[in-house]
């Protein structure tokens, strides 16, 4: 059961960041599963230590906790511009 929450909530989390960074047309649903999960991992690690809160992938589902995985994938999708800002799309 828990596979199925991370896979709706990455995907959402996912969704919301690539709107916030203007990639929501670029992505589909897969990839935005992807920075989703991945996101709410670097969140985690980053900003969730620095709030006191746990993430979507700890259980955790707090505000601050979806807040910091937010963060993640926002940032997550702010490295990917970065690598690919001079490649063709």
């Amino acid at each position: 059961m828990n596979i199925i929450i991370w896979l709706i909530v990455g995907g959402i989390i996912g969704w919301l960041a690539s709107i916030i960074m203007k990639r929501d047309g670029q992505q589909g649903i897969f990839l935005n599963v992807i920075v989703g999960i991945v996101g709410s991992f670097l969140g985690g690690f980053l900003i969730a230590p620095m709030l006191g809160s746990g993430t979507a992938n700890t259980g955790d589902f707090s505000i601050i906790g979806l807040l910091a995985s937010l963060g993640g994938a926002v940032i997550l999708l702010l490295l990917i511009n970065l690598v690919t800002r001079g490649r063709a799309r």
